[in-house]
């Protein structure tokens, strides 16, 4: 029985492949423990597939390498990993290098303690400024506006036990945020922290319109919060604006006809106009989400699977322990 997997989602990072193989296999082999690595190439356009081939070619007992046709996204090509993996702790990780993978014990510490989900806490974040200061905003409005507690959801460095990967495949959905999702299954999770290293080589691949469509998708999957405000908000406009059209009328049959409040009249529009267009883009949000679900196509293909068969595999040894997932949260 295989004791880790580690998933790594690959796309267009022929620049850094190499060092994280030399750096990412070190470690394991250190452990001492039954390991795979199941790297998910998510389309790349560049020579990444041949890389990972050529890497199956030479360690294919501990390495398997999943194919996409086309591009599917981050989270997609995790779940495409998560599909294809034997660990009884799973480990995700990126590979541009700035989760250093000399990390991964730290993450496996804390799963033999009885965690169940571990998460990560970048140290001195090496980002741009305004990734920064938009991850913590968006930390904070998840906060409130959710139950799901995470210091860092933009970092994908985590690790999950068996059982919470096998409820993410079995109950996934067509736009899904994995971190939080797992957090809700989790029954004893915890965080730890970790360095954080600027990227090896290349450029992220979330640029700023990305980077809000994947919040706008946290906050429509997890919270009807959205919907509640606006609601709350109609009710309070509506009942201000009976309370001005009294207003109006009075005025009306005290002072008599007037032209000069037209430009107030004009402004009041425009904002009520804005702020309807705001809300149906909110709605819109849900809508798109429940036409996406009910679809019911596939998030990812599989174009091709390099793997050794499971006979022929051959894994280090080491005496198996028990551990105990604790029943409440600490």
């Amino acid at each position: 029985m295989t004791q880790i997997s580690v998933v790594i989602p690959v796309y267009n990072e022929e620049a850094v492949l190499q060092p994280l193989f030399d750096r990412l296999y070190r470690v394991l082999d250190g452990l001492q423990r039954s390991y795979e690595v199941v790297f998910v190439d998510d389309g790349s356009r560049d020579s990444s597939p041949s890389l990972l081939r050529a890497q199956f070619l030479l360690r294919p007992d501990v390495t398997r390498v999943v194919l996409l046709r086309a591009n599917a996204g981050q989270h997609s090509a995790i779940m495409a990993g998560f599909s294809h993996v034997d660990g009884d702790y799973i480990v995700t990780l990126d590979a541009d290098l700035q989760n250093p993978p000399e990390e991964i014990p730290k993450l496996l510490e804390k799963m033999d303690q009885g965690f169940d989900y571990v998460g990560s806490i970048r140290h001195e974040r090496q980002d741009k400024r305004w990734r920064d200061l938009a991850s913590r905003a968006m930390n904070l409005v998840r906060e409130k506006i959710t139950r799901i507690r995470i210091t860092d959801q933009g970092c994908m460095f985590r690790a999950y036990h068996r059982s919470i990967v096998r409820a993410l495949v079995e109950h996934s959905e067509s736009q899904t945020f994995i971190p939080a999702l797992a957090f809700i299954y989790a029954a004893n999770p915890t965080e730890v922290v970790i360095e954080h290293h600027a990227r090896a080589a290349g450029e992220s691949k979330y640029s700023l319109f990305k980077l809000i469509h994947l919040n706008f998708d946290l906050i429509t999957s997890f919270s009807l919060v959205p919907l509640q405000m606006i609601s709350m908000t109609g009710i309070a406009i509506s009942a201000l604006s009976t309370l001005f059209v009294i207003y109006l009328f009075l005025r009306r049959l005290v002072v008599g006809p007037e032209a000069e409040g037209v430009f107030t009249l004009f402004a009041i529009l425009f904002f009520m106009i804005g702020l309807l267009l705001f809300a149906v883009g909110i709605l819109g949000e849900y809508v798109g989400r429940i036409y996406g679900e009910i679809r019911k196509r596939p998030s990812y293909l599989v174009a091709e699977i390099l793997e050794k068969p499971r006979a022929e595999r051959k894994q280090v040894k080491k005496p198996q322990r028990e551990v105990h997932l604790a029943r409440t949260k600490p």
